[in-house]
């Protein structure tokens, strides 16, 4: 079963907070769901360079809160904040409401499994070897304190007449133990031979080892040092 569904999706509401935090009648639930997705697919077409994990939306009567996730906060801000107070005003004329705008830096993007996919898939665009790109993203994850990584390219790999399934794992993920936290991050690689998948789970530890220290498994900070965030 692990292996057949997205790990996060099969945490939700379990071990995993949503990524969607609103309530809204069921007329108007299809309608802001919608919404949200265009929000996200809109973000990441236009920051597909900016390292963004994941965007998470809170709404309120009258407003949307967008939490964007970044490991480069400096593309999105821009001089003086100028880059940032565009991006809300587009934001507003997609949807219509009032934007709320919070950037939080990611301060280890080795420990997210989708920053690690898309730095994978940029090397891949840029033509390099991909088993040398999977061995180098294998030992920085490591270095940054995961329990284990694995990942899955699957394409036309190197170029090949025909496409393929490689594989390459380091330490243990656990896919189908709940208790533990494995993030998991998907990327697409499209280079002059064809689209490549690329697929990174990473075991960032228990979460009754996470709740007891008192750290984010994520970043790997105490709580006492919040992550750095620049609101607009």
């Amino acid at each position: 079963m692990g292996q057949k569904v997205n790990p996060t999706g099969f945490r939700i509401g379990i071990t995993e907070p949503h990524r969607s935090r609103w309530y809204a009648p069921k007329k108007y639930f299809g309608e802001l769901l919608v919404e949200d997705q265009r929000i996200r697919n809109f973000i990441h077409k236009k920051y597909q360079f900016a390292g963004i994990p994941r965007v998470e939306i809170e709404r309120t009567r009258d407003q949307v809160v967008v939490n964007l996730h970044t490991s480069r906060p400096g593309i999105i801000i821009g001089r003086k904040g100028q880059e940032v107070d565009r991006l809300k005003a587009e934001l507003e004329d997609l949807t219509g409401r009032r934007i709320d705008l919070k950037i939080v830096e990611v301060n280890q993007p080795n420990r997210d499994a989708s920053l690690v996919a898309q730095d994978i898939a940029q090397q891949l665009i840029k033509r390099g070897s991909f088993r040398r790109t999977i061995k180098r993203a294998l030992d920085q994850v490591i270095e940054a304190g995961a329990n284990g990584i694995k990942i899955q390219l699957s394409g036309r790999l190197g170029g090949a007449e025909m496409s393929r399934c490689e594989k390459a794992s380091k330490g243990s993920v656990p896919l189908s133990t709940l208790r533990r936290h494995v993030d998991y991050g998907f990327a697409t690689a499209r280079t002059t031979m064809g689209i490549i998948g690329v697929k990174v789970w990473i075991d960032l530890g228990d979460y009754s080892e996470e709740n007891s220290d008192g750290s984010d498994a994520k970043t790997g900070q105490a709580p006492k040092k919040p992550k750095r965030s620049y609101k607009r």
